[in-house]
């Protein structure tokens, strides 16, 4: 990849790079890019003008703010707008190689990679929101251009699965894949949160979404959907632990049978870090396993202490744009998926404000098949950006389960863009 790169920089064939959204992570993004060499940005939005600044400042180059009604003063500037959707509206005067989406949005994000795909441009997902919610569509769409949709290398899921990928070449069969989670308070509410969220930098929304555990079950549910893992119950088992190697008396790993599990524990070291249990029966190997430390087996502990997310993207560009080779991709019929929970009593009339990161409702990963038997609701189908937000029909007690028969949905476009892609892949099956 290096070697690759420093090419790529000698003869000024850098990939180019959109940025959307310059938050938290998309800040580091603006960071990393300036530090990989065959890399550089082209393109930065965000509603907020400091930001888009804060991030041009970052990667260090020239830059101007670009109104998109004359053509730019200097083409070798870094282009700023706060217009969100620059991509349709200059579809055709703006050139670049791949699209990074950082924003935590679901239906806005949905267009902006769609516009990235229809350029074909690859795209790449600090975003697991729609990556959950659209990540098939996505994928049928990029694959009609030629080009990769994929989850970012630096966030959980992109880490696991890269581990993954490796410990399966190693001969292993996947039992878990693991996070290691601080904390976990399923009924915070953004507002109680918002001096935690100005101290980290981070969105009291954002925060939220963390910290109820929502973002954790996403994550989890986007591996499991691009793996064909599944958890073994609803929203995980995700024992406390005071250290990653108590897994083994935390889990009972013959449960889990053949497919493998998406897990969780929580508290303990190396905070930050993800695990990967594989199984291996082979006499002769085990001897080997037993001699390099791993244990008598057959399950076998492997764990990463550190996620590193923004320092980890230019792996997924890289991947992307050289390799047509996605860190991670749903498959178009997902296993799982995050449903809609009570974090306090709801009563007729009530509104969800916002779905991920509110203070309504969290999400609880839970196994397609079963979902659908008891009529759970999607969180991410709640999750609408318009004035129109969903409203409850009747009431649900604080941590039940909310389902089709519980809500009214207004007409959005993200009901729309479900819709759409039910259809795409029921068409893809048929055809």
């Amino acid at each position: 990849m290096l070697n690759s790169l420093i090419a790529r920089e000698n003869h000024a064939e850098r990939i180019r790079i959109a940025l959307i959204g310059a938050g938290s992570m998309g800040l580091g993004i603006a960071l990393q890019i300036k530090k990989t060499p065959g890399m550089e940005l082209v393109v930065i939005t965000d509603i907020d003008q400091d930001a888009c600044r804060a991030a041009a400042n970052a990667y260090g180059q020239p830059f101007e703010f670009w109104d998109q009604k004359t053509s730019p003063q200097d083409r070798n500037n870094v282009l700023l707008t706060t217009a969100p959707h620059f991509l349709e509206e200059n579809s055709n005067s703006l050139e670049f190689d791949v699209l990074v989406e950082s924003t935590n949005t679901i239906e806005f994000a949905l267009h902006a990679c769609l516009g990235a795909i229809r350029k074909k441009a690859h795209v790449v997902l600090m975003n697991a929101e729609v990556d959950l919610a659209f990540g098939p569509l996505l994928r049928i769409e990029a694959e009609k251009s030629g080009v990769t949709v994929t989850s970012d290398a630096g966030d959980q899921h992109g880490v696991l699965s890269t581990m993954i990928e490796e410990i399966k070449l190693w001969g292993f069969d996947i039992s878990m894949a693991g996070n290691i989670k601080g904390f976990l308070r399923r009924h915070a509410t953004a507002s109680s949160l918002a001096e935690e969220a100005r101290v980290r930098n981070l969105n009291p929304i954002q925060c939220c979404a963390y910290t109820d555990g929502t973002k954790l079950n996403i994550e989890m549910a986007v591996l499991a959907n691009g793996l064909g893992l599944q958890p073994f119950t609803r929203g995980m088992e995700g024992p406390k632990a005071g250290d990653v190697r108590e897994v083994f008396s935390k889990f009972d790993f013959t449960r889990y049978g053949d497919t493998g599990v998406v897990d969780y524990i929580l508290g303990a070291e190396p905070g930050g870090g993800v695990f990967v249990v594989g199984r291996c029966e082979d006499k002769l190997q085990s001897q080997y396993l037993e001699y390099y430390k791993l244990g008598d087996g057959p399950f076998y502990l492997f764990y990463r202490p550190y996620h590193l997310c923004h320092l980890e993207t230019p792996r997924a560009i890289w991947r992307s744009a050289e390799c047509n080779d996605p860190i991670l991709v749903p498959q178009l019929e997902r296993p799982t998926d995050v449903f809609s929970f009570a974090k306090k009593d709801l009563m007729p009339g009530d509104s969800i404000s916002r779905a991920i990161g509110g203070d309504e409702i969290y999400g609880l990963i839970d196994k397609q098949e079963i979902a659908d038997q008891s009529g759970l609701i999607p969180i991410w189908l709640l999750d609408t950006e318009g004035d129109a937000k969903p409203r409850l029909k009747r009431p649900v007690a604080i941590d039940e389960a909310i389902t089709w028969d519980d809500i009214e949905l207004p007409d959005s476009p993200i009901v729309a863009a479900h819709e759409l892609q039910r259809d795409k892949i029921k068409n893809r099956h048929d055809g």
